[in-house]
């Protein structure tokens, strides 16, 4: 049996993968090793959290399932940053780990157009360097016309725990190492990452009353637009703060050589913003203490996730520093922490739709491209599948999806955008995740406006219900028309003004000003706009809220659509035909080679190029200036 599309694997990347294909109406299935672990979270019971809160709304608002999920299973909703500024500020959500997975599988077995298998992939079928199918371990064959994979640490995967070792995908689950030899043998270039967690407590063992209590806020925020605000009131459990202290340091550093992380045993490279605590305690010996928060993995608390401890030390040796910890000194582990090493494939091996460069029809999605955190999976696997179907509409000359052939997102448009084309342009050495620091656009790339967006692509995708476009466009026209009312207005220190600033709690004002500079005060909010103007009360509070923040960051908004301006008209610069690249300071030795080899007619073409960086194109553009400057 043919199909449009085929998916291999069960994590984040994957369900979005296979989601957003059948529901563009492409026949779709889904292999994984088992069903039951569809949507398992492998790491830390939670969603989002700086960055990575951008990247779940995004897949949201593109038609993904990753945000609705959260808000369905969530046990603790919290705004991180919420004291900063709307850009870097990050929803995170606990969730309760087992109804997530039921929840993931049950939407899996219940889309149209989605079937799904158990089974190991072992192999590629490849045809005249086209991706045709794959082979599994029970020796069946699968025919389709797009591959995507998304191994997650599968590929090659090994646990580490002290001295001990284990061919696993993940502790417990079967590495995958037929595929691995499959995509080496067609020599993509591949190398090894690794990752880790922490131990996981028996709850019913912790003496909670010497721990800090971590609510979650009131009223809890949510990352699904089709969530409803007003019926949406879980149950929200608290986490619990504690601390490492010298007897912990101490354990950890008498027993460094039995840590595979410092005797040679782990190859692969760790996540520089998330290390292990042996890793932490080796780079920061000066640091007194650690914070480590205990979260709870389901809405019962019967086990608790110990975030910020994550370790490979050997099993025993991991008792004895829990038992050092307060609050966890009769603490049972119920699941010992560990580290996993895994075959990746480097990014630079792949275009911005995910499509691999050397074979056709081969989409690659997740940690397999080098990256870490679900939510960095899911967006990849949302991308992918969009892109796979999108190829085959285009393959086979079909008239749909309002016209896009594919779909590579901006760095001005999206987290996601920044994320892919850091990854298929730099390339990575260690597992790469999302910050806000990454993007230059930050202020426009906020998460309270990822559906504005985003949301004309969904439409155009057809994952986004009519109503709730209908919606969007409304929004749309109203800020439009707010804001263009409120830059012709005037606002003077006369009387009935004062008098209507002091009814709403707010300073006066000396001297004639325009509107916005009250409505984006710190101060202001959406209640008091439609007391300042009543014709904006018929506006939807998501509306209401985009006026606030577009007062407030008024002018830095409008410069850094102002640079976007410029740097799109930078990448329409002609590059001449004789120029030469050899020479130029800031071009390195493999960019030149890159940009020799395929002579790109323009800036646009050459940063379409794996390698050639934002600040090489600044370099090129001044460069080509330079030139045409000497020659007049």
């Amino acid at each position: 049996m043919e199909y449009d599309v085929i998916v291999v694997g069960g994590g984040h990347a994957g369900i979005e993968a296979s989601l957003i294909s059948a529901k563009m109406g492409a026949k779709t299935h889904l292999l994984t090793i088992l069903i039951e672990n569809i949507g398992l979270a492998s790491c830390n019971p939670a969603i989002g959290g700086l960055g990575k809160g951008h990247l779940t709304k995004e897949v949201d608002a593109l038609g993904g399932a990753m945000g609705l999920i959260t808000d369905s299973c969530g046990i603790q909703y919290r705004v991180l940053n919420a004291s900063k500024g709307p850009a870097v500020r990050g929803t995170r959500a606990q969730i309760d780990m087992d109804q997530y997975r039921i929840f993931a599988k049950d939407l899996i077995l219940n889309t149209p157009h989605l079937s799904v298998s158990q089974e190991v992939v072992e192999g590629l079928i490849v045809q005249d360097g086209r991706a045709i199918g794959l082979k599994t371990n029970i020796n069946k064959t699968y025919f389709a016309k797009k591959i995507i994979i998304t191994t997650g640490t599968f590929l090659r995967g090994l646990v580490h725990i002290g001295e001990s070792q284990s061919q696993n995908g993940r502790f417990g689950e079967s590495a995958s190492i037929g595929l691995s030899q499959s995509l080496e043998s067609l020599g993509f270039e591949m190398g090894r990452l690794k990752t880790g967690t922490c131990p996981r407590l028996d709850g019913r063992s912790i003496d909670f009353s010497r721990l800090e209590i971590h609510s979650g806020d009131f009223p809890p925020p949510f990352f699904s637009y089709k969530t409803d605000r007003a019926s949406f009131n879980p149950n929200q459990l608290p986490c619990y703060v504690t601390y490492t202290n010298a007897n912990t340091h101490k354990l950890i550093r008498d027993n460094f050589h039995r840590a595979p992380l410092f005797t040679g045993q782990i190859e692969g490279v760790g996540p520089r913003y998330c290390p292990s605590i042996e890793d932490k305690i080796n780079r920061f010996a000066s640091k007194d203490r650690h914070q480590l928060f205990l979260e709870p993995q389901t809405a019962k608390g019967v086990e608790y996730y110990v975030n910020g401890l994550s370790t490979s030390l050997p099993f025993d040796i991991q008792e004895q520093v829990i038992a050092s910890i307060e609050g966890l000194e009769n603490a049972r582990i119920t699941r010992y922490g560990y580290a996993i090493e895994y075959d990746y494939i480097q990014p630079t091996e792949l275009l911005h739709t995910l499509e691999t460069r050397k074979i056709k029809n081969l989409y690659l999605a997740g940690q397999i491209n080098g990256t870490t955190g679900y939510e960095e999976a899911a967006a990849q696997g949302i991308m992918a599948g969009i892109n796979a179907v999108l190829s085959l509409a285009k393959d086979e000359k079909q008239e749909r999806f309002g016209g896009l052939e594919e779909l590579v997102l901006r760095r001005d448009e999206a987290y996601i955008g920044v994320m892919i084309d850091d990854l298929v342009t730099k390339g990575t050495k260690e597992p790469y995740r999302v910050f806000t620091s990454r993007a230059e656009y930050r202020l426009l790339l906020r998460e309270d406006n990822a559906l504005f967006r985003l949301g004309d692509y969904a439409h155009k995708l057809g994952v986004m219900d009519s109503k709730d476009y209908e919606a969007l466009c409304i929004d749309q026209k109203n800020i439009a028309w707010a804001l263009e009312y409120l830059e012709n207005e005037v606002l003077t220190p006369s009387k009935q003004n004062l008098a209507l600033l002091a009814s709403l709690d707010e300073m006066p004002i000396s001297d004639k000003c325009s509107p916005k500079l009250i409505i984006g005060r710190d101060s202001f909010d959406s209640t008091k706009l439609k007391k300042m103007y009543p014709q904006f009360s018929a506006l939807s509070p998501r509306a209401l809220e985009q006026i606030h923040i577009q007062c407030k960051y008024q002018s830095y908004i409008q410069k850094q659509h102002e640079n976007i301006a410029k740097s799109h008209q930078m990448l329409q610069v002609k590059i001449p035909q004789d120029f030469v690249f050899e020479g130029i300071p800031g071009l390195s030795l493999e960019v030149v080679e890159k940009l020799n080899t395929f002579r790109p007619q323009s800036l646009l073409d050459a940063s379409k190029i794996s390698g050639i960086t934002p600040a090489g194109l600044d370099v090129l553009h001044l460069y080509i200036h330079l030139r045409k400057a000497n020659k007049r």
